[in-house]
């Protein structure tokens, strides 16, 4: 067999694949050619567990024969490639960004990415991805940079004719920020108004999945009364539920990784307690029990077992047309954290006793959800109008003190 990187380019190939069911890959790809050189006939071949990989192999091994590419570079995976041509792909780059680009690239590109080929990034799989970053709550600009490197590094595959058109370049990512930001005009857009219309959100995404799963009711009822992402919810065991003091000890999150969802340590690094609050205090008792004792079983899960993401759950309820159905059609599964936190807030929970709930690194992320309704206002006003009252009030003149003799 050559070596992957002796196949010369611009050579006519051809190509076979021959199916052998004794082996873990019974579809071997094979393709071969006549080197220029040497005159001799050549071969490169590769095994596949199904007839369409093999197809897709021989298409990218003629493709990258065509564009003068070696076979071993038109099939890297986004993190090798990535590492192979950084030094290109940032070339130009001004030293102060060099930094924030190359935590972007390790800390999120990578993680999310880097175990699919360059081939297989399209516009849809980065515009999800981009979504999924900013329901993590990382800030516009680190979700800039994190973009930016991606998409320096796709365009380098342009150049080197693996692909022809960059799929980075996703736009439409920052309304999200420019949402929030619009919230100071409404600030409880963000957030459902009360339980009954967050339980009638539950039953409707119910009734839209396939069986009607009355887990994903349950996961956003969850979610909802303990201001939780969907990937801690995810990532909740039965044994980080106390029972006796109905407290949640969150430990852990589900996140996309290579090769599927995985789980670990939450976004803060560290483990937080959350109430849970009576009204799902049934819902968990019962989950409890189904699971039954082993403290490692998850307490949610899909309706074959299997963890879930933001993602997961938007599919599975067509989230989007039935919030749009309801009314709320901007409303995203992150907003059922917003939701808990804003109620939380209502119930007059102090803001350093929030931000522990939240699990929030700063202060000032724990303000951004302090929207006091109306009533609260209304009751602001009128403590402000008693107290000057007392001050307007006329002061009493002293008794003058007659002496006798």
């Amino acid at each position: 067999m050559a070596d992957k990187t002796s196949v010369p380019a611009g050579v006519r190939l051809s190509t076979d694949i021959e199916y052998r069911p004794d082996r873990p890959t019974p579809y071997r790809a094979r393709v071969r050619w006549n080197d220029p050189t040497s005159k001799r006939r050549q071969s490169l071949s590769e095994g596949k567990g199904s007839e369409e990989e093999a197809q897709e192999w021989l298409q990218d091994i003629i493709e990258a024969a065509q564009a003068g590419l070696s076979p071993s570079v038109a099939t890297m995976k986004l993190a090798e490639y990535g590492e192979a041509n950084m030094d290109l792909a940032l070339r130009g780059l001004e030293l102060k960004t060099l930094d924030p680009y190359l935590s972007g690239w390790r800390m999120r590109v990578v993680p999310a990415l880097g175990h699919l080929s360059v081939r297989m990034i399209t516009n849809g799989v980065v515009d999800r991805t981009v979504q999924n970053w900013i329901a993590d709550e990382h800030s516009r600009s680190t979700v800039k940079n994190t973009i930016a490197v991606l998409v320096r590094v796709m365009e380098q595959a342009v150049r080197d004719g693996i692909i022809k058109v960059n799929p980075a370049r996703v736009t439409g990512w920052q309304k999200l920020y420019k949402q929030a930001e619009d919230e100071l005009l409404d600030p409880r857009a963000l957030a459902l108004p009360d339980w009954e219309t967050l339980v009638q959100l539950a039953d409707a995404l119910v009734a839209a999945s396939h069986d009607q799963y009355r887990g994903w009711g349950d996961v956003v009822l969850f979610a909802a009364c303990t201001a939780a992402r969907i990937g801690e919810v995810s990532g909740c065991r039965i044994g980080d539920i106390d029972t006796s003091q109905w407290i949640w000890t969150v430990r852990r999150q589900t996140t996309p990784a290579p090769g599927g969802l995985t789980d670990k340590g939450t976004k803060g690094k560290r483990a937080r307690k959350v109430p849970i609050v009576e009204e799902i205090r049934p819902l968990v008792a019962q989950r409890i029990l189904s699971a039954g004792p082993d403290p490692d079983a998850r307490l949610f899960t899909g309706p074959r077992g299997g963890r879930i993401s933001t993602a997961v759950l938007r599919d599975a309820t067509h989230w989007d047309d039935v919030v749009t159905k309801l009314g709320y059609e901007h409303l995203r599964r992150h907003d059922l954290r917003h939701t808990g936190l804003t109620w939380f807030a209502d119930a007059g929970v102090q803001v350093h006793v929030l931000r522990r709930i939240a699990g929030h690194g700063s202060l000032t992320t724990t303000q951004r959800y302090l929207h006091p309704d109306v009533h609260k206002i209304t009751a602001a006003g009128a403590a402000l109008s008693a107290h000057l009252s007392v001050l307007r009030a006329p002061r009493s003149l002293p008794v003058p003190i007659v002496m006798t003799r």
